[in-house]
């Protein structure tokens, strides 16, 4: 089990994240959701120590992960995966070199460098490509494929980690709706027959919904609402992205707009 505990993170003394508590079970598809600048990528960033807490703790099966240092630090970020919404690809790599960097904590350095990939990394590598159909794509360019397929390569990369956990901040905000069912389809994939943990900060109420076993709001760095989707009713919508009840009800239009606003913007306006 995941566990947060009483969790708070502040940048030059505004609260980005405060007072976060939350136990996810293994195997859960969990969705984060809320307005652009609630402290969703913040939360993520703080379970993989990308930032460290301002306060609170975080445990992995009781391991308190707020408190890795050096080594086991490493390792835990090379357990959790994080998916990110720019890919992070080497673009002038072949994908399946970009596959294999997932194994890059696990390899020693200087046949890592020099990409000495053991055949027994590349098989599994190309295994990883198979599953999202991408194998016939391993010898291409990265740069070369579509934002779909990048972020599939990405998964991909994240799966050859045998991670125990995985973190997507808003892997489809970029893609158009057909590379999105396949990226969203390639996690809930890993969830179900794996039986991976996802968490994964969605804009779209309406991919959140139709792929998430639980929902967790947050509003202003704090959780509002945590349940089924079945659960979150109109009300709490309209309070979770600040809306007025006489307001047109298009929460996946509103954050697709807020994403693409500046963040000094939307913290104007918020």
């Amino acid at each position: 089990m995941l566990t947060i505990d009483r969790l708070g993170k502040t940048f030059q003394g505004k609260s980005a994240v405060a007072d976060v508590s939350l136990d996810i079970e293994h195997g859960t598809f969990v969705g984060v959701i809320g307005r652009s600048g609630a402290g969703k990528s913040t939360l993520l960033r703080c379970i993989n120590r990308l930032v460290d807490p301002s306060e609170g703790r975080i445990l992995f099966d009781g391991l308190d992960i707020t408190a890795l240092r050096g080594r086991a630090l490493r390792d835990w970020r090379s357990s959790c995966g994080m998916i990110f919404q720019q890919f992070n690809l080497a673009g002038r790599l072949d994908v399946l070199t970009n596959v294999l960097m997932g194994r890059i904590n696990s390899m020693p350095t200087l046949p890592a460098l020099i990409k000495l990939w053991p055949d027994g990394e590349k098989l599994n590598a190309l295994r990883a490509l198979d599953r999202f159909d991408l194998g016939d794509f391993a010898a291409q360019r990265a740069e070369s494929l579509s934002g779909g397929q990048q972020q599939r390569v990405a998964i991909a990369r994240t799966l050859v980690q045998n991670p125990r956990i995985i973190l997507a901040d808003e892997p489809v905000a970029s893609l158009d709706p057909r590379n999105t069912q396949a990226v969203m389809d390639a996690l809930q994939d890993l969830n179900r027959s794996s039986g991976l943990t996802v968490l994964c900060n969605l804009h779209s109420l309406e991919l959140a919904r139709s792929y998430c076993d639980r929902l967790v709001g947050m509003k202003h760095g704090r959780v509002v609402f945590d349940g089924k989707p079945a659960t979150l009713t109109d009300a709490a919508v309209i309070d979770l992205y600040g809306l007025e009840a006489n307001d047109v009800l298009d929460v996946s239009s509103l954050a697709a707009q807020q994403a693409a606003m500046p963040e000094d913007v939307i913290q104007n306006a918020a």
